[in-house]
Protein backbone atom coordinates (compact mmCIF):
# COMPACT_ATOMS: atom_id res chain seq x y z
CA UNK A 1 0.00 0.00 0.00
CA UNK A 2 1.58 3.29 -1.09
CA UNK A 3 1.56 6.26 1.25
CA UNK A 4 0.27 9.69 0.22
CA UNK A 5 2.78 12.41 -0.55
CA UNK A 6 1.04 15.76 -1.03
CA UNK A 7 1.67 19.24 -2.25
CA UNK A 8 -0.87 22.00 -1.96
CA UNK A 9 -2.28 23.87 -4.93
CA UNK A 10 -4.96 26.50 -4.94
CA UNK A 11 -7.96 26.87 -7.23
CA UNK A 12 -11.13 28.93 -7.15
CA UNK A 13 -14.48 27.15 -6.96
CA UNK A 14 -17.53 27.83 -9.10
CA UNK A 15 -19.12 29.65 -6.15
CA UNK A 16 -16.24 32.15 -6.23
CA UNK A 17 -16.94 32.99 -9.87
CA UNK A 18 -20.68 33.30 -9.24
CA UNK A 19 -20.01 35.70 -6.36
CA UNK A 20 -17.47 37.67 -8.42
CA UNK A 21 -19.92 37.94 -11.33
CA UNK A 22 -22.63 39.22 -8.96
CA UNK A 23 -20.23 41.82 -7.49
CA UNK A 24 -19.16 43.06 -10.94
CA UNK A 25 -22.79 43.35 -12.01
CA UNK A 26 -23.66 45.28 -8.82
CA UNK A 27 -20.73 47.70 -9.32
CA UNK A 28 -21.81 48.20 -12.94
CA UNK A 29 -25.29 49.23 -11.75
CA UNK A 30 -23.47 51.72 -9.51
CA UNK A 31 -23.13 53.94 -12.61
CA UNK A 32 -26.84 54.62 -12.24
CA UNK A 33 -27.25 54.43 -8.47
CA UNK A 34 -24.47 55.07 -5.94
CA UNK A 35 -26.02 52.55 -3.51
CA UNK A 36 -25.21 49.68 -5.88
CA UNK A 37 -21.60 50.87 -6.10
CA UNK A 38 -21.31 50.91 -2.28
CA UNK A 39 -22.88 47.41 -2.01
CA UNK A 40 -20.58 46.06 -4.71
CA UNK A 41 -17.49 47.51 -3.02
CA UNK A 42 -18.53 46.01 0.33
CA UNK A 43 -19.19 42.66 -1.36
CA UNK A 44 -15.75 42.75 -2.96
CA UNK A 45 -14.11 43.40 0.38
CA UNK A 46 -16.14 40.63 2.00
CA UNK A 47 -15.19 38.19 -0.76
CA UNK A 48 -11.50 39.04 -0.25
CA UNK A 49 -11.83 38.43 3.51
CA UNK A 50 -13.56 35.06 2.89
CA UNK A 51 -10.80 34.06 0.46
CA UNK A 52 -8.09 34.80 3.05
CA UNK A 53 -10.04 32.92 5.75
CA UNK A 54 -10.61 29.94 3.45
CA UNK A 55 -6.90 29.80 2.56
CA UNK A 56 -5.97 29.81 6.23
CA UNK A 57 -8.45 27.03 6.98
CA UNK A 58 -7.29 24.79 4.12
CA UNK A 59 -3.54 25.44 4.17
CA UNK A 60 -2.40 26.58 7.59
CA UNK A 61 -4.75 25.22 10.26
CA UNK A 62 -3.44 21.67 10.10
CA UNK A 63 -0.81 19.80 8.12
CA UNK A 64 -1.44 16.37 6.62
CA UNK A 65 -5.12 17.10 7.01
CA UNK A 66 -6.17 14.63 4.30
CA UNK A 67 -4.97 11.03 4.28
CA UNK A 68 -5.55 8.93 1.20
CA UNK A 69 -4.30 5.87 -0.61
CA UNK A 70 -5.24 3.57 -3.47
CA UNK A 71 -5.31 -0.19 -2.98
CA UNK A 72 -5.04 -2.41 -6.07
CA UNK A 73 -4.17 -6.04 -6.63
CA UNK A 74 -0.85 -6.85 -8.26
CA UNK A 75 -2.72 -8.99 -10.82
CA UNK A 76 -5.90 -8.13 -12.69
CA UNK A 77 -8.11 -10.73 -14.36
CA UNK A 78 -8.66 -10.10 -18.07
CA UNK A 79 -12.30 -9.72 -19.12
CA UNK A 80 -13.53 -9.58 -15.50
CA UNK A 81 -14.44 -6.76 -13.11
CA UNK A 82 -11.49 -5.91 -10.85
CA UNK A 83 -12.03 -3.84 -7.73
CA UNK A 84 -9.98 -0.74 -6.90
CA UNK A 85 -10.36 0.58 -3.36
CA UNK A 86 -9.71 4.18 -2.27
CA UNK A 87 -9.25 5.17 1.37
CA UNK A 88 -9.74 8.73 2.68
CA UNK A 89 -9.53 10.26 6.17
CA UNK A 90 -10.38 13.84 7.22
CA UNK A 91 -8.05 15.28 9.89
CA UNK A 92 -9.48 18.82 9.58
CA UNK A 93 -11.55 20.16 12.45
CA UNK A 94 -14.42 20.94 10.12
CA UNK A 95 -16.37 18.97 7.46
CA UNK A 96 -14.94 18.93 3.96
CA UNK A 97 -16.16 18.16 0.45
CA UNK A 98 -13.93 15.94 -1.67
CA UNK A 99 -13.89 15.65 -5.42
CA UNK A 100 -11.73 12.66 -6.40
CA UNK A 101 -10.11 12.30 -9.82
CA UNK A 102 -8.17 9.07 -10.22
CA UNK A 103 -5.84 8.86 -13.21
CA UNK A 104 -6.70 5.36 -14.36
CA UNK A 105 -4.62 3.52 -17.02
CA UNK A 106 -4.77 4.85 -20.57
CA UNK A 107 -6.07 1.49 -21.86
CA UNK A 108 -9.53 2.35 -20.48
CA UNK A 109 -9.71 5.74 -22.25
CA UNK A 110 -11.86 7.31 -19.52
CA UNK A 111 -11.61 11.08 -19.23
CA UNK A 112 -14.63 11.80 -17.06
CA UNK A 113 -13.70 9.95 -13.87
CA UNK A 114 -14.95 11.91 -10.84
CA UNK A 115 -16.17 10.73 -7.42
CA UNK A 116 -17.77 12.94 -4.76
CA UNK A 117 -17.44 12.46 -1.01
CA UNK A 118 -18.38 14.33 2.19
CA UNK A 119 -16.32 13.77 5.35
CA UNK A 120 -17.02 15.06 8.84
CA UNK A 121 -14.14 15.93 11.23
CA UNK A 122 -12.11 12.80 12.03
CA UNK A 123 -14.16 10.61 9.67
CA UNK A 124 -12.56 8.02 7.39
CA UNK A 125 -14.23 6.42 4.41
CA UNK A 126 -13.43 3.62 1.98
CA UNK A 127 -14.96 3.68 -1.48
CA UNK A 128 -14.40 1.41 -4.48
CA UNK A 129 -14.99 1.19 -8.19
CA UNK A 130 -14.56 -1.55 -10.81
CA UNK A 131 -12.47 -1.74 -13.96
CA UNK A 132 -12.80 -4.36 -16.70
CA UNK A 133 -9.62 -4.75 -18.77
CA UNK A 134 -9.96 -6.36 -22.19
CA UNK A 135 -6.30 -6.92 -23.06
CA UNK A 136 -3.34 -8.40 -21.23
CA UNK A 137 -0.26 -6.44 -20.23
CA UNK A 138 0.92 -3.79 -17.79
CA UNK A 139 -1.58 -1.15 -16.61
CA UNK A 140 -0.14 2.00 -15.02
CA UNK A 141 -2.16 4.17 -12.65
CA UNK A 142 -1.21 7.85 -12.44
CA UNK A 143 -1.88 10.41 -9.71
CA UNK A 144 -4.79 10.31 -7.29
CA UNK A 145 -6.04 13.91 -7.23
CA UNK A 146 -8.18 15.03 -4.29
CA UNK A 147 -9.86 18.44 -4.52
CA UNK A 148 -10.85 19.65 -1.03
CA UNK A 149 -13.32 22.40 -0.07
CA UNK A 150 -14.07 23.80 3.37
CA UNK A 151 -17.62 24.82 4.40
CA UNK A 152 -16.92 28.28 2.90
CA UNK A 153 -16.58 26.63 -0.55
CA UNK A 154 -14.63 29.49 -2.14
CA UNK A 155 -11.15 27.99 -2.39
CA UNK A 156 -10.25 24.50 -3.60
CA UNK A 157 -7.05 22.84 -2.43
CA UNK A 158 -5.65 19.96 -4.45
CA UNK A 159 -3.83 17.10 -2.80
CA UNK A 160 -1.97 14.81 -5.16
CA UNK A 161 -0.71 11.30 -4.67
CA UNK A 162 2.63 11.50 -6.44
CA UNK A 163 3.54 7.81 -6.60
CA UNK A 164 2.41 5.72 -9.58
CA UNK A 165 1.18 2.14 -9.31
CA UNK A 166 1.19 -0.73 -11.80
CA UNK A 167 -0.92 -3.86 -12.16
CA UNK A 168 -0.41 -6.76 -14.57
CA UNK A 169 -3.46 -8.08 -16.41
CA UNK A 170 -3.33 -11.88 -16.65
CA UNK A 171 -5.70 -14.33 -18.39
CA UNK A 172 -8.99 -14.69 -16.58
CA UNK A 173 -7.92 -16.43 -13.36
CA UNK A 174 -11.20 -15.34 -11.75
CA UNK A 175 -13.17 -17.42 -14.24
CA UNK A 176 -10.74 -20.30 -13.62
CA UNK A 177 -11.33 -20.12 -9.86
CA UNK A 178 -15.11 -20.04 -10.35
CA UNK A 179 -15.06 -23.19 -12.46
CA UNK A 180 -12.60 -24.80 -10.04
CA UNK A 181 -14.88 -24.20 -7.05
CA UNK A 182 -17.91 -25.45 -8.95
CA UNK A 183 -16.03 -28.56 -10.10
CA UNK A 184 -14.89 -29.36 -6.56
CA UNK A 185 -18.45 -29.00 -5.21
CA UNK A 186 -20.01 -30.83 -8.22
CA UNK A 187 -22.03 -27.73 -9.19
CA UNK A 188 -20.73 -27.23 -12.74
CA UNK A 189 -24.30 -27.51 -14.07
CA UNK A 190 -24.91 -24.00 -12.72
CA UNK A 191 -22.55 -22.72 -15.43
CA UNK A 192 -24.31 -24.74 -18.14
CA UNK A 193 -21.97 -27.75 -17.98
CA UNK A 194 -23.99 -30.85 -18.88
CA UNK A 195 -24.00 -34.04 -16.87
CA UNK A 196 -22.76 -36.71 -19.25
CA UNK A 197 -23.72 -40.35 -18.74
CA UNK A 198 -20.68 -42.60 -18.96
CA UNK A 199 -20.86 -45.00 -21.85
CA UNK A 200 -19.44 -48.51 -21.79
CA UNK A 201 -16.74 -49.61 -19.35
CA UNK A 202 -13.67 -47.79 -18.23
CA UNK A 203 -10.49 -49.80 -18.71
CA UNK A 204 -8.44 -48.75 -15.67
CA UNK A 205 -8.74 -51.37 -12.91
CA UNK A 206 -9.41 -50.07 -9.39
CA UNK A 207 -10.22 -52.95 -7.00
CA UNK A 208 -12.14 -56.20 -6.41
CA UNK A 209 -15.17 -55.85 -4.14
CA UNK A 210 -18.31 -57.70 -3.09
CA UNK A 211 -21.13 -57.92 -5.57
CA UNK A 212 -23.99 -55.48 -4.94
CA UNK A 213 -27.42 -55.86 -6.48
CA UNK A 214 -27.47 -53.86 -9.71
CA UNK A 215 -23.80 -54.36 -10.60
CA UNK A 216 -23.07 -55.33 -14.19
CA UNK A 217 -22.72 -59.13 -14.28
CA UNK A 218 -20.04 -58.77 -16.95
CA UNK A 219 -17.66 -57.45 -14.27
CA UNK A 220 -17.91 -60.59 -12.09
CA UNK A 221 -14.46 -61.95 -11.20
CA UNK A 222 -15.03 -65.73 -11.24
CA UNK A 223 -11.66 -66.63 -9.74
CA UNK A 224 -12.17 -64.34 -6.74
CA UNK A 225 -15.76 -65.60 -6.44
CA UNK A 226 -14.51 -69.21 -6.23
CA UNK A 227 -11.99 -68.33 -3.54
CA UNK A 228 -14.45 -66.34 -1.40
CA UNK A 229 -17.47 -68.55 -2.10
CA UNK A 230 -19.63 -65.50 -2.89
CA UNK A 231 -19.89 -63.17 -5.83
CA UNK A 232 -17.03 -60.70 -6.33
CA UNK A 233 -16.79 -58.06 -9.06
CA UNK A 234 -14.02 -56.03 -10.63
CA UNK A 235 -14.40 -52.28 -10.10
CA UNK A 236 -13.04 -49.95 -12.74
CA UNK A 237 -12.47 -46.23 -12.55
CA UNK A 238 -12.27 -43.38 -15.00
CA UNK A 239 -8.95 -43.39 -16.78
CA UNK A 240 -6.56 -40.76 -15.44
CA UNK A 241 -3.22 -39.18 -16.26
CA UNK A 242 -4.27 -38.57 -19.86
CA UNK A 243 -2.64 -35.63 -21.66
CA UNK A 244 -4.75 -32.58 -22.56
CA UNK A 245 -2.86 -30.01 -24.63
CA UNK A 246 -4.34 -26.59 -25.46
CA UNK A 247 -3.04 -25.38 -28.83
CA UNK A 248 -3.66 -21.69 -29.62
CA UNK A 249 -3.43 -20.14 -33.07
CA UNK A 250 -1.81 -16.67 -32.88
CA UNK A 251 -2.51 -15.83 -36.53
CA UNK A 252 -4.39 -12.87 -37.94
CA UNK A 253 -7.79 -14.57 -37.82
CA UNK A 254 -7.60 -14.53 -34.01
CA UNK A 255 -7.30 -10.74 -33.94
CA UNK A 256 -11.02 -10.26 -34.61
CA UNK A 257 -12.81 -8.43 -31.76
CA UNK A 258 -15.91 -9.47 -29.82
CA UNK A 259 -17.28 -7.25 -27.00
CA UNK A 260 -13.97 -5.45 -26.64
CA UNK A 261 -11.77 -8.56 -26.46
CA UNK A 262 -10.00 -10.37 -29.29
CA UNK A 263 -10.76 -13.99 -30.13
CA UNK A 264 -7.25 -14.77 -28.92
CA UNK A 265 -8.06 -13.52 -25.42
CA UNK A 266 -11.22 -15.66 -25.33
CA UNK A 267 -9.13 -18.67 -26.38
CA UNK A 268 -6.48 -17.89 -23.75
CA UNK A 269 -9.06 -17.55 -20.95
CA UNK A 270 -10.73 -20.83 -21.97
CA UNK A 271 -7.45 -22.73 -22.25
CA UNK A 272 -6.54 -21.61 -18.72
CA UNK A 273 -9.87 -22.92 -17.38
CA UNK A 274 -9.58 -26.13 -19.41
CA UNK A 275 -6.08 -26.78 -18.04
CA UNK A 276 -7.39 -26.43 -14.49
CA UNK A 277 -10.42 -28.66 -15.10
CA UNK A 278 -8.19 -31.31 -16.73
CA UNK A 279 -5.88 -31.31 -13.71
CA UNK A 280 -8.87 -31.59 -11.36
CA UNK A 281 -9.86 -34.66 -13.39
CA UNK A 282 -6.31 -35.95 -12.69
CA UNK A 283 -5.19 -35.48 -16.27
CA UNK A 284 -2.02 -33.71 -17.41
CA UNK A 285 -2.30 -30.22 -18.90
CA UNK A 286 0.02 -28.71 -21.51
CA UNK A 287 0.16 -25.75 -23.88
CA UNK A 288 1.40 -24.94 -27.40
CA UNK A 289 1.07 -21.58 -29.19
CA UNK A 290 1.94 -20.98 -32.84
CA UNK A 291 1.48 -18.78 -35.88
CA UNK A 292 3.95 -19.04 -38.77
CA UNK A 293 6.25 -20.82 -36.29
CA UNK A 294 6.03 -22.42 -32.88
CA UNK A 295 6.05 -19.76 -30.14
CA UNK A 296 5.57 -21.61 -26.85
CA UNK A 297 5.65 -25.22 -25.72
CA UNK A 298 4.71 -26.23 -22.16
CA UNK A 299 4.98 -30.05 -21.84
CA UNK A 300 1.95 -31.77 -20.22
CA UNK A 301 2.42 -32.17 -16.47
CA UNK A 302 0.31 -32.44 -13.36
CA UNK A 303 2.71 -30.83 -10.89
CA UNK A 304 1.71 -28.18 -8.38
CA UNK A 305 3.49 -25.44 -10.35
CA UNK A 306 2.02 -26.34 -13.74
CA UNK A 307 -0.87 -23.86 -13.61
CA UNK A 308 1.46 -20.98 -12.75
CA UNK A 309 3.77 -21.97 -15.62
CA UNK A 310 0.81 -22.05 -18.04
CA UNK A 311 -0.51 -18.69 -16.79
CA UNK A 312 2.87 -16.98 -17.20
CA UNK A 313 3.19 -18.44 -20.70
CA UNK A 314 -0.29 -17.23 -21.68
CA UNK A 315 0.36 -13.74 -20.29
CA UNK A 316 2.90 -12.96 -23.01
CA UNK A 317 1.01 -14.24 -26.06
CA UNK A 318 0.25 -11.73 -28.84
CA UNK A 319 -1.56 -12.03 -32.14
CA UNK A 320 0.26 -11.30 -35.37
CA UNK A 321 -0.69 -11.03 -39.01
CA UNK A 322 0.97 -14.26 -40.15
CA UNK A 323 -0.80 -17.27 -41.60
CA UNK A 324 -0.80 -20.22 -39.15
CA UNK A 325 1.68 -22.95 -40.06
CA UNK A 326 0.09 -26.31 -39.18
CA UNK A 327 2.98 -28.18 -40.76
CA UNK A 328 5.34 -26.77 -38.11
CA UNK A 329 2.74 -27.65 -35.45
CA UNK A 330 2.47 -31.22 -36.72
CA UNK A 331 6.27 -31.61 -36.71
CA UNK A 332 6.51 -30.31 -33.13
CA UNK A 333 3.79 -32.67 -31.92
CA UNK A 334 5.45 -35.65 -33.63
CA UNK A 335 8.77 -34.83 -31.96
CA UNK A 336 7.66 -33.77 -28.48
CA UNK A 337 4.30 -35.45 -27.76
CA UNK A 338 5.00 -39.18 -27.53
CA UNK A 339 1.75 -40.36 -25.89
CA UNK A 340 -1.74 -40.22 -27.30
CA UNK A 341 -3.27 -36.92 -26.20
CA UNK A 342 -6.33 -34.73 -26.55
CA UNK A 343 -5.29 -31.78 -28.72
CA UNK A 344 -7.66 -28.81 -28.34
CA UNK A 345 -6.83 -26.43 -31.20
CA UNK A 346 -8.27 -22.89 -30.85
CA UNK A 347 -8.35 -21.26 -34.26
CA UNK A 348 -10.76 -19.56 -36.64
CA UNK A 349 -11.95 -20.31 -40.18
CA UNK A 350 -13.78 -17.60 -42.12
CA UNK A 351 -14.26 -19.69 -45.25
CA UNK A 352 -14.43 -23.30 -46.41
CA UNK A 353 -11.37 -22.86 -48.62
CA UNK A 354 -9.20 -21.73 -45.66
CA UNK A 355 -10.34 -24.80 -43.69
CA UNK A 356 -9.57 -27.18 -46.57
CA UNK A 357 -5.99 -25.92 -46.66
CA UNK A 358 -5.53 -27.02 -43.03
CA UNK A 359 -7.45 -30.33 -43.12
CA UNK A 360 -4.56 -32.53 -44.38
CA UNK A 361 -2.38 -31.61 -41.38
CA UNK A 362 -5.29 -31.99 -38.95
CA UNK A 363 -6.02 -35.40 -40.44
CA UNK A 364 -2.42 -36.47 -39.89
CA UNK A 365 -2.57 -35.39 -36.24
CA UNK A 366 -5.85 -37.28 -35.78
CA UNK A 367 -4.11 -40.55 -36.67
CA UNK A 368 -2.01 -40.46 -33.48
CA UNK A 369 -4.08 -38.20 -31.21
CA UNK A 370 -7.64 -37.16 -30.45
CA UNK A 371 -8.00 -33.78 -32.18
CA UNK A 372 -10.67 -31.23 -31.27
CA UNK A 373 -10.83 -28.01 -33.29
CA UNK A 374 -12.57 -25.03 -31.68
CA UNK A 375 -13.47 -22.08 -33.90
CA UNK A 376 -15.84 -19.15 -33.67
CA UNK A 377 -19.26 -18.25 -34.97
CA UNK A 378 -19.47 -14.73 -36.41
CA UNK A 379 -22.27 -13.23 -34.31
CA UNK A 380 -22.48 -10.09 -36.48
CA UNK A 381 -23.24 -12.24 -39.52
CA UNK A 382 -25.94 -14.04 -37.58
CA UNK A 383 -27.58 -10.71 -36.74
CA UNK A 384 -27.57 -9.82 -40.44
CA UNK A 385 -29.22 -13.11 -41.36
CA UNK A 386 -31.93 -12.57 -38.74
CA UNK A 387 -32.70 -8.98 -39.80
CA UNK A 388 -35.50 -8.44 -42.28
CA UNK A 389 -34.41 -7.06 -45.65
CA UNK A 390 -36.37 -3.95 -46.68
CA UNK A 391 -34.65 -3.05 -49.96
CA UNK A 392 -32.49 -4.56 -52.69
CA UNK A 393 -29.24 -3.72 -50.92
CA UNK A 394 -30.54 -5.42 -47.75
CA UNK A 395 -31.37 -8.56 -49.77
CA UNK A 396 -27.81 -8.70 -51.17
CA UNK A 397 -26.25 -8.19 -47.71
CA UNK A 398 -28.48 -10.82 -46.14
CA UNK A 399 -27.73 -13.33 -48.90
CA UNK A 400 -23.96 -12.88 -48.54
CA UNK A 401 -24.23 -13.18 -44.76
CA UNK A 402 -26.22 -16.39 -45.07
CA UNK A 403 -23.58 -17.82 -47.43
CA UNK A 404 -20.77 -17.10 -44.95
CA UNK A 405 -22.82 -18.62 -42.10
CA UNK A 406 -23.50 -21.70 -44.23
CA UNK A 407 -19.77 -22.01 -45.01
CA UNK A 408 -19.08 -22.26 -41.28
CA UNK A 409 -21.45 -25.23 -41.04
CA UNK A 410 -19.78 -26.82 -44.05
CA UNK A 411 -16.42 -26.47 -42.28
CA UNK A 412 -17.83 -28.39 -39.28
CA UNK A 413 -19.13 -31.14 -41.58
CA UNK A 414 -15.84 -31.35 -43.49
CA UNK A 415 -13.71 -31.58 -40.34
CA UNK A 416 -15.88 -34.24 -38.73
CA UNK A 417 -15.87 -36.21 -41.99
CA UNK A 418 -12.08 -36.46 -41.65
CA UNK A 419 -12.24 -37.66 -38.04
CA UNK A 420 -11.68 -34.29 -36.32
CA UNK A 421 -14.02 -33.37 -33.44
CA UNK A 422 -15.33 -29.85 -33.85
CA UNK A 423 -16.89 -27.04 -31.81
CA UNK A 424 -18.45 -24.01 -33.53
CA UNK A 425 -19.45 -21.53 -30.84
CA UNK A 426 -19.97 -17.90 -29.92
CA UNK A 427 -16.95 -16.39 -28.12
CA UNK A 428 -19.03 -15.76 -25.00
CA UNK A 429 -19.98 -19.46 -24.73
CA UNK A 430 -16.53 -20.80 -25.56
CA UNK A 431 -15.55 -22.01 -22.08
CA UNK A 432 -18.78 -23.88 -21.37
CA UNK A 433 -18.92 -25.51 -24.81
CA UNK A 434 -15.28 -26.65 -24.60
CA UNK A 435 -15.64 -28.16 -21.12
CA UNK A 436 -18.84 -29.94 -22.18
CA UNK A 437 -17.06 -31.49 -25.16
CA UNK A 438 -14.07 -32.54 -23.03
CA UNK A 439 -16.33 -34.24 -20.47
CA UNK A 440 -18.27 -35.92 -23.28
CA UNK A 441 -15.11 -37.34 -24.86
CA UNK A 442 -13.89 -38.49 -21.46
CA UNK A 443 -17.21 -40.19 -20.67
CA UNK A 444 -17.10 -42.01 -24.01
CA UNK A 445 -13.65 -43.33 -23.15
CA UNK A 446 -12.05 -41.70 -26.18
CA UNK A 447 -9.33 -39.99 -24.16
Amino acid sequence: MAKLRVRGRIFFSRLFYYCLAAIILTIAFGQFNELFFILGTLGLGLLGAVIILDIILLFYVQRDAIEANREIDEKFSNGDLNKIQLFFANNYRFPVRLSIIDEIPVQFQQRNFNLKLMLTPGQSERISYDLRPVERGEYHFGALNILVQSPLRIIVRRWTKAENQMAKVYPSFKEMKQFEMMAISNRLTEFGIKKVRKLGHQMEFDQIRDYIKGDDIRTINWKATARRNHLMVNQYREEKSQQVISIIDLGRAMKMPFEGMTLLDYAINTSLVMSKIAMLKEDKAGLITFNNEIRTVVPPQRSGKQMQIIMEALYNQLTGFQEPNLRALYTTIRRQVHHRSLLIIYTNFESLSSAKRQIPMLQKMAKDHLVMVVFFENTELRKLTEDKATDMEGIYVKTIAEKFAYDKKLVVHELERHGVHTILTEPGKLTVETINKYLELKARGLI
